[in-house]
């Protein structure tokens, strides 16, 4: 039977790199994020890919991405929690309450409404079950400077994992979280260039290639129904992580 994953933000970056991935094997993929134009040039024709814009943060619109998938498809296997946002680092008293709004608005209540969405189908769907795989961030275990909205967005991510790992037992829904460092998409230019660090200074970090966390969240996503990969770090081997906050 072929295989079905959402995958959230998939318009660009890791969720675009992480869609054309299942595609190429052969699953089926919903995309979604809000630029309908960038989620067809992901699935690129693709006759097992199904494009549904939608705006994560907004209940209805999240309500009807499920009903959607429901009617076309008989059942989903896996949800890649993906969508995130961020803002320009700079210290908390300089990060105007809007911006910090819009981080949450994406990085926890769109988490928490594609979570909840998911559940209920998995939760329904027969045979029932599957799977959910919360993108995190390094920044989910250590922070970066100026990075107060983003980083507590991710603390709260695992948080979210943790509770949908023992809620979803009774349900046969599994959940997983992975947290990358340093995947070069055009959000990670950066890194190539020289970004802030601990002690004040700024250097050129590490990357890797993004197809690397594509190859990480399809291992975590064909796991048999009994195993799960609980939290999985992907990152650069050399970047400043471990000794790094």
């Amino acid at each position: 039977m072929t295989k079905s994953i959402l995958i959230t933000g998939a318009g660009s970056g890791i969720g675009r790199a992480t869609a054309r991935h299942f595609l190429n094997a052969g699953w089926r993929v919903a995309l979604t994020g809000r630029r309908e134009d960038a989620l067809h040039e992901t699935a690129a024709a693709q006759a097992a890919a199904l494009v549904v814009p939608c705006d994560v943060t907004r209940e209805a619109a999240v309500d009807a991405l499920f009903a959607r998938i429901a009617d076309e498809w008989d059942r989903l296997d896996v949800v890649f929690n993906n969508a995130g946002t961020n803002v320009k680092g700079r210290p908390i008293d300089e990060i105007t309450v809007a911006e910090w709004q819009q981080v949450c608005d994406v990085n926890i209540t769109g988490m928490f409404l594609v979570a909840r969405g998911a559940f209920g189908l998995m939760r329904r769907q027969s045979p029932r079950g599957g799977r959910i795989i919360n993108n995190g961030s390094i920044s989910a275990h250590v922070p970066r400077p100026g990075s107060a909205p983003y980083t507590m967005s991710k603390h709260a991510v695992t948080g979210l994992t943790r509770t949908l790992s023992l809620d979803g037992r009774a349900f046969d829904i599994a959940c997983g979280q992975i947290d990358i460092g340093n995947a070069l998409t055009d959000m990670a230019v950066a890194m190539t260039q020289g970004v802030p660090q601990a002690d004040g200074s700024m250097a050129v970090e590490p990357v890797i290639d993004v197809a690397h966390v594509a190859d990480a969240v399809m291992h975590m996503a064909s796991l048999p129904p009994d195993a799960n990969i609980q939290f999985m770090n992907v990152m650069a081997t050399k970047m400043p992580f471990i000794g790094r906050g």
